[in-house]
């Protein structure tokens, strides 16, 4: 569904994207993750058609060119930037966005209550969006970008600064539409909305891709091992026998077998205050690639 060659993006000196290569297949949910300034929003803006490449090739569905009308029909875009307007109600909002994606008539009123049942929005449809919270405003964002039923959904940053509660929204909204076959590329510097959402993820930083897989292929390859950390009520006794490291009644292993040593500490018969198993996640992974948190800027 989606062909990027060799991308690149330059502002002067400033190199934003640098040479970025992805595919995404038809109905797949790929992740751009990384930290803020990593490249993801100026992936989405060429891809939509909204600034030129410096470089590189874009196919959206066998088009090499994002900015023409039948490329962009396929599109649904929601910017980090909310892009609704304040001053007018939910359902205006729908109806000015569903207006430019060429809906009228019937369909574009079955298309205005399909959106509001979407974002939960149905008994606030009359309500002008200055009075919305953050959240509503990021569900009434997403609702504004699909009203038209598009075939591709790019999602740049849809949980900045919402609620839980719409936040876990946002992802049962997302995956709805997965499930309808929807192609999605979706941005994010939170790695449990990447693990929740994506099928490949494609880690970032410095406008290059370092990685690409599944998430469980990427912590396999570049997470590292397992730490079993146990803390003890009193040091044990001389000569006992331990698979890990103990510095005063503080235990550490590294492992790929964590669930067999506590098994052994549990027969060791020490006296074990507390215990914990620390997987390898996608934050050591980007640690392990790129040296530095996250979200880190």
């Amino acid at each position: 569904m989606i062909q990027v060659r060799g991308l690149s993006k330059r502002y002067g000196s400033l190199t934003a994207v640098d040479g970025v290569s992805f595919s995404i297949a038809a109905g797949e949910a790929f992740g751009l993750l990384g930290p803020n300034g990593a490249g993801k929003s100026t992936i989405i803006h060429m891809l939509g058609g909204l600034i030129e490449a410096s470089s590189g090739e874009i196919q959206i569905d066998g088009s090499s060119d994002p900015t023409k009308p039948s490329v962009r029909a396929q599109l649904g875009i929601s910017p980090q930037g909310l892009a609704i307007y304040d001053d007018l109600t939910g359902e205006e909002n729908l109806s000015t966005f569903g207006s430019l994606y060429g809906l009228s008539g019937s369909r574009l009123k079955e298309r205005i209550h399909w959106a509001l049942e979407f974002a939960g929005l149905s008994d606030r449809r009359k309500d002008r969006v200055h009075a919305y919270s953050g959240g509503m405003k990021r569900r009434l964002n997403l609702a504004c970008a699909v009203i038209h039923d598009p075939r591709v959904l790019i999602c740049d940053e849809p949980t900045v600064g919402v609620d839980p509660q719409s936040r876990n929204h946002i992802f049962d909204s997302i995956e709805a539409l997965r499930k309808q076959g929807t192609t999605l590329l979706y941005t994010t510097h939170y790695m449990e909305e990447a693990s929740r959402l994506c099928d490949r993820v494609a880690i970032m930083d410095h406008g290059k891709i370092l990685a690409v897989d599944t998430v469980d292929k990427l912590i396999a390859a570049h997470g590292g091992k397992s730490v079993v950390h146990a803390e003890l009520n009193q040091a044990p006794k001389p000569g006992t026998s331990l698979p890990g490291t103990l510095e005063g009644t503080a235990f550490k292993m590294d492992t790929d077998r964590p669930f067999e040593v506590v098994a052994e500490l549990g027969r060791s018969q020490l006296d074990i205050r507390s215990l914990n198993v620390v997987r390898p996640d996608l934050e050591r992974v980007f640690l392990k690639l790129t040296g530095r948190r996250l979200r880190d800027e």
